[in-house]
């Protein structure tokens, strides 16, 4: 009770809601990954509060924060009045984002499945943030390079690629999150591109009945349970490879950075 009644006298004195078509002023954050836009956009001195989630940029050490990844502190986020609020929808659970819709917030709901689709957003939250131009040249910017790694990795036949997100238990990526484009962009093959599920949980025989030529892992430790069947591809091959570049994670122009150093690991596949 005494949360709720918070919560509706800041919303009470909330100045942005009275005009949503006014400037942004105040902007929150609720991913690393749109933290990092807005950097790159130019805007950190527009961000009031941000939702953490990993090692922090230098640049945002002093921004307030309204909680972790999965856990959004709801009065420290009114209390901050933000007048536009950066939305990943996985960042925070269901019921918190209702919560944020039934108070009115204004909201932009960033969620790429591809990096082309990456690239529009950035334009788009350039404009809605006052940094049209610079969200224009970042799209460009990041189409020009997108489209040079395309045309300089692709191949003839897709390198078959097995993403694990992690081993115990087995969890990989669905077709439709953004790093399964970043491995098509590479000349590869999500395995498991059929499954619509952002982070599917798969079988060790699935896995074997696909048969992968690659297999990538956060770390060599968690590659380690593969050397038992040494006829898979990827084992009788020795392309059992640990992410070049944990950036693959965080949706920003830098995922670009990372996608290329990706591009260039798989390169040496054979």
């Amino acid at each position: 009770m005494i949360r709720l009644l918070a919560c509706l006298l800041a919303l009470l004195a909330w100045p942005g809601l009275a005009s949503k078509a006014q400037a942004v002023e105040r902007l929150v954050s609720l991913a690393p990954s749109l933290s990092e836009i807005v950097l790159e956009l130019e805007a950190a001195d527009l961000l009031v509060g941000m939702l953490d989630g990993g090692e922090r940029p230098p640049a945002l050490a002093e921004v307030p924060s309204v909680g972790r990844y999965g856990q959004l502190e709801m009065e420290s986020l009114l209390r901050l009045q933000p007048d536009l609020v950066l939305l990943w929808p996985d960042s925070i659970g269901p019921a918190q984002r209702q919560q944020l819709l039934d108070f009115g917030i204004p909201l932009l709901i960033v969620e790429p499945r591809d990096l082309a689709t990456l690239a529009e957003q950035f334009a788009e939250i350039g404009r809605r943030i006052g940094r049209a131009e610079q969200g224009r040249q970042l799209r460009q910017r990041f189409g020009t390079r997108l489209h040079g790694l395309a045309t300089r990795y692709r191949r003839e036949r897709p390198l078959r690629v097995f993403y694990q997100i992690w081993d115990k238990p087995l969890y990989t990526i669905g077709g439709r999150q953004i790093i399964s484009d970043a491995l098509r962009v590479c000349g590869a093959e999500n395995v498991f591109a059929d499954l619509s599920l952002p982070a599917p949980q798969v079988s060790i025989e699935a896995v074997l009945q696909r048969d992968p030529e690659v297999i990538l892992a956060g770390s060599g430790a968690q590659l380690d349970i593969w050397k038992h069947w040494p006829d898979l591809a990827a084992v009788r091959l020795d392309q059992l490879w640990a992410v070049p570049d944990k950036g693959l994670e965080r949706p920003s122009f830098q995922m670009l950075d990372a996608t290329e150093q990706l591009c260039e690991r798989l390169a040496a596949a054979q």
